[in-house]
């Protein structure tokens, strides 16, 4: 080995390691992404070129893996390419799901979900490592002994590791994503053999391998099932073995055990909690190095906070999670008696802190009075760790100021921000070539692990040229992704009309219901005066909806009922489309984000934590109309507030509303074209043959919408009125354009690594390139 690699490896095992937990990895297709980053793009096209073959339809063949749900999963993605691509060592740890995010069909105008059978055809991407295989115990009792607390009577489920190479961009590095497959023991309910009962027996595997079955479908929501606890306990049980056997072995590649005291542990463990979900993480480190290592609780307590940071997704209450203690007693009987201890210490410190102020007990206990008594997961990440973050600057202010004010009082010093970040590799190189070979044309190619030169492009920004050949980009894109539509759907749409695009999960709080309100409101117009010019539209909306969440599946219905008769009204022609992009996922993202015009981030002021598809349409060339929420508020810091199209309440607004009360129906009587819509979709314009079919959506809207639709409605649709405006003028636009692309290089996800590996982690990015095996090996000098 030369003396380069044998450095660079040494210094490998120096530094710290990172072990991002999360339950959920949205890492779509990996074979075009793998070959970027392997600088092999060009010369794999070639090959199969050169065998008669067209290298796109191979890469259409691949199946998407779909281990998440959104935006969480798909972070959790881009992350792992950031760290591979600034030389961290990190591992991603999660489970490997047989079945991933279901397949949604839009049957009828209703979402119809298909079980996601991913790896039908195997999966060529990991390498199962049964030699690393763990054991991973449930249910049981506690017994206190001589030697100490044990964990006995547990039944056994066996945690299989799956290897899936992440390799960094062109640096030689490739990191590891290991995922967990549940297995049961051979012995596994043989008992029940003894009476006869042997095929039962071997039946019964299945309840133990039931836990790495299938992806829970919910995002934002909290649905306390026990298999779902038993999914964090899983993971998060057999990673934690996992770090502490590889930080045991000293030696690079020697699996004895060497270091016995944990003293250094946190120097060099850094383990990264993607929400509360891995939370367990915490009495577990505890369970492990109390009962089995025998420290004391102090030290192991300083040593599990020094190793643990804690990422907030979320402030919605619904999706907080809460478990009740009488699953915990069941399922974890150890970790209770542990998180108990925690909380005691804990509510101890505050009482310290604030004598009297009981108050202030219960509202920062780990605990929930109540029927049932809940274990308040956030509060145990946030007591466990030494630094929580939000994921934009407007979330974590409200972090601090709301969900964790009392928290935040006690330990300033704890709390922090972190700006979510896409990858630019496969949100722009992978899925906008013609973008980002226009843009190496004028600034080099550096700018895809520097997104900031992106702001070199504003030197351009008068242009002709480059405005003509940006603007020719977009038409492409467009021109492609309408002929797919075609394709797919039997729509034939109108490439010059503005493609205004609302892709994300189905949710109340991303107010899909505001985009049809403005949907109908535009064509009422066209109805009203079918004579006048109309700046002509395609807009597309997608997105999956929970399987048990009624209100998101009603407004799939309703986009798609509305879309039925505006696509169907000879009157309205070409100049409005609306179609319902069925089964949305990363790979349909990858085609629909580069043609996208105008990209709609409209959630209530306070409610999206962050959000990503937003910087990933503005990377892309498309103009964002949106609420001063979640990155939006950075992405209109960035460009200049004047570049985007910024409306409605801010969270000020939003929060002084709440004092005085949200009334729907003033908004209703007072805006008569607000009224004609609701009257249309009450009375059944769009649902000619169940005329009630939306009476339950009107109900919310009208009775008790708590993300204020009406509220927003005026100003978005002025500001649609601006996007008109706007369109007309092209050459206006484009540079709108360029402005936004040259204001995106903060929204790359190595940004946002970088600042969690130096403010968090205690590393050290960089972005020395390992020397390739084949290199000959460099002489010493002495």
């Amino acid at each position: 080995m030369n003396n380069r690699k044998t450095c660079w490896l040494f210094n490998r095992l120096l530094f710290r390691r990172i072990h991002y937990l999360s339950l959920e990895f949205y890492m779509g297709r990996t074979l075009q992404n793998t070959m970027i980053n392997l600088g092999l793009q060009n010369a794999c096209d070639e090959a199969i070129y050169q065998l008669g073959l067209d290298i796109e339809e191979l890469e259409e063949i691949e199946e998407d893996a779909g281990l998440g749900n959104g935006g969480l999963g798909r972070l959790a993605a881009c992350f792992l390419d950031s760290m591979a691509s600034l030389g961290l060592a990190a591992y991603g740890y999660g489970i490997r799901y047989e079945f991933g995010i279901f397949n949604q069909k839009i049957s009828n105008g209703w979402q119809v979900e298909e079980a996601d059978d991913w790896l039908r055809y195997g999966n060529p991407w990991e390498k199962a490592r049964p030699e690393y295989m763990l054991p991973v115990h449930f249910y049981g009792r506690v017994e206190q002994t001589a030697g100490g607390v044990k964990w006995v009577d547990t039944q056994v489920v066996l945690a299989m590791p799956y290897d899936t190479p992440v390799p960094g961009f062109k640096n030689n590095t490739v990191n590891t994503m290991r995922l967990w497959s549940a297995k049961a023991p051979i012995d596994f309910n043989l008992q029940e053999f003894n009476v006869g009962d042997y095929i039962e027996a071997v039946l019964d595997r299945n309840l133990a391998e039931n836990i790495s079955r299938v992806l829970y479908p919910n995002d934002n929501f909290f649905e306390g099932k026990e298999l779902r606890l038993k999914q964090e306990y899983f993971v998060v049980a057999a990673t934690l073995q996992d770090i502490i056997r590889r930080f045991k072995s000293s030696k690079f590649g020697c699996r004895d055990p060497v270091r016995t005291s944990f003293e250094t542990f946190p120097e060099k463990v850094a383990i990264q909690l993607n929400d509360t979900h891995p939370a367990l993480a915490i009495p577990e480190l505890m369970r492990i190095l109390v009962d089995l290592e025998k420290l004391d609780w102090d030290k192991a307590w300083e040593v599990t906070r020094q190793t643990c940071a804690y990422t907030n997704h979320t402030v919605l209450p619904e999706a907080l999670e809460r478990w009740p203690i009488s699953l915990f007693e069941k399922l974890l009987p150890r970790h209770l008696q542990i998180i108990y201890e925690i909380n005691h210490l804990h509510l101890q410190r505050i009482a310290a802190m604030f004598p009297g102020d009981d108050d202030r007990l219960r509202r920062m206990s780990l605990i929930e009075e109540g029927d049932p008594k809940r274990i308040n997961m956030a509060h145990l990440c946030v007591v466990g760790s030494h630094a929580v973050n939000g994921v934009a600057r407007i979330h974590s202010e409200i972090v601090k100021n709301t969900v964790f004010k009392d928290f935040y009082e006690v330990e300033p010093e704890k709390f922090q921000n972190k700006t979510n970040g896409i990858t630019p590799r496969r949100w722009l190189l992978l899925c906008n070539p013609g973008l980002a070979d226009l843009i190496a044309e004028k600034i080099g190619d550096d700018f895809l692990t520097d997104l900031f030169q992106l702001r070199k492009l504003l030197d351009f920004i008068d242009e002709d040229a480059f405005i003509c050949d940006i603007a020719d980009v977009k038409q492409e894109n467009k021109q492609k992704f309408a002929a797919y539509l075609e394709k797919e759907y039997e729509v034939k749409i109108n490439p010059e009309s503005i493609f205004d695009i609302h892709v994300k999960r189905i949710h109340e709080y991303k107010r899909q219901l505001l985009n049809v309100l403005h949907i109908i409101t535009f064509y009422n117009r066209i109805k009203k005066d079918p004579s006048k010019h109309f700046v002509p539209r395609t807009v597309i909306i997608g997105g999956k909806a929970a399987p048990g969440y009624h209100m998101a599946k009603m407004i799939i219905k309703l986009i798609t009922a509305v879309g039925q008769v505006i696509n169907n009204d000879p009157v309205v022609g070409d100049r409005l489309k609306v179609i319902y992009l069925e089964n949305y996922r990363v790979s349909l993202a990858e085609k629909v984000i580069p043609a996208a015009d105008l990209s709609e981030q409209i959630s209530t002021a306070g409610t999206e934590a962050s959000g990503t598809g937003n910087m990933k349409f503005m990377l892309n060339g498309a103009l964002t109309i949106g609420t001063m929420d979640g990155a939006n508020v950075e992405m209109a810091e960035e460009a200049g507030e004047e570049n985007l199209f910024i409306f409605g309440m801010r969270v000020e607004d939003v929060d002084a509303m709440d004092q005085i009360g949200y009334n729907a129906r003033e908004y209703y009587e007072r805006l008569p074209e607000l009224r004609q819509v609701i009257d249309q979709i009450q009375t059944g314009y769009f649902s000619p043959k169940e005329h009630e079919l939306f009476k339950d959506v009107v109900n919310m809207l009208m009775n008790h919408d708590r993300f204020k639709v009406f509220a927003d409605y005026e100003a978005y649709i002025t500001c649609q009125d601006r996007v008109n405006e706007l369109y007309k003028n092209p050459k206006e636009w484009t540079r709108t354009v360029i402005r936004n692309i040259a204001a995106s290089g903060k929204f790359s996800s190595d940004r946002t690594i970088s600042e969690y590996a130096r403010d968090i982690w205690g590393v050290e990015p960089s972005d020395v390139k390992i020397p390739p095996p084949n290199e000959p090996p460099v002489e010493s000098h002495k």
